[in-house]
């Protein structure tokens, strides 16, 4: 009895990675997108439910970012990248999704990585990596807080702050890349120092 009450208090941490997209870039350029969604009760998150569309070239940025931040962990890899693969075959995109569920849960499995906040704009925003740096740097009128709650209230790409950013922000997706969709659980105490983090703009 004790231990089941125990049990209902843990932090738990759900993402799923699921319904992959074919998006047009241009008349000869497509790539493939993917929903995250994260439900969770975890103090790390400003928002407890989220869903937001991400494509691979951002999680590549994503894990350059969280490693060049936090050179002592061996992060997790992500699914390879490979010139055979084919978004319009689902045995292709249902195994790059499943290697990017996995990126995420053992991401979030780490409070270290928990603590900085580019990895709670990528999943709780749609902004871009241009903006997200700009936002955890202060450059930015919004914090990372503000960013994520008016994209929750908006349910739309957080709006920029002068049009020309706006531009050149949006231009960094360029490659083909994609995955799929999937679910995944990913439960672990992680309050450890996050709620600090969040509540500043830096990383």
């Amino acid at each position: 009895m004790p231990a089941s009450a125990y049990d209902i208090m843990q932090e738990f941490v759900t993402v799923l990675v699921r319904d992959p997209r074919t998006q047009k870039e241009d008349s000869w350029h497509s790539y493939v997108d993917y929903e995250i969604f994260i439900h969770t009760n975890s103090m790390c998150f400003t928002r407890k439910t989220s869903c937001v569309r991400r494509r691979f070239r951002e999680f590549v940025w994503l894990r350059q970012r969280l490693q060049s931040n936090a050179v002592l962990i061996q992060l997790p890899e992500l699914p390879s990248k490979t010139p055979f693969f084919n978004m319009n075959n689902p045995h292709h995109v249902d195994h790059r999704r499943r290697g990017l569920q996995e990126f995420l849960e053992k991401i979030l499995q780490n409070a270290l990585l928990l603590s900085d906040s580019r990895l709670h704009l990528f999943l709780q925003t749609q902004l871009s990596p241009e903006d997200m740096e700009a936002c955890v740097s202060g450059q930015t009128k919004y914090s990372v807080a503000d960013a994520i709650q008016k994209f929750a209230s908006l349910n739309r790409r957080f709006p920029i702050e002068d049009e020309e950013r706006k531009k050149g922000g949006n231009g960094a997706d360029s490659d083909s890349e994609s995955s799929s969709s999937g679910l995944g659980h990913s439960d672990d105490s992680i309050s450890c120092g996050c709620k600090a983090s969040l509540a500043s703009e830096e990383s």
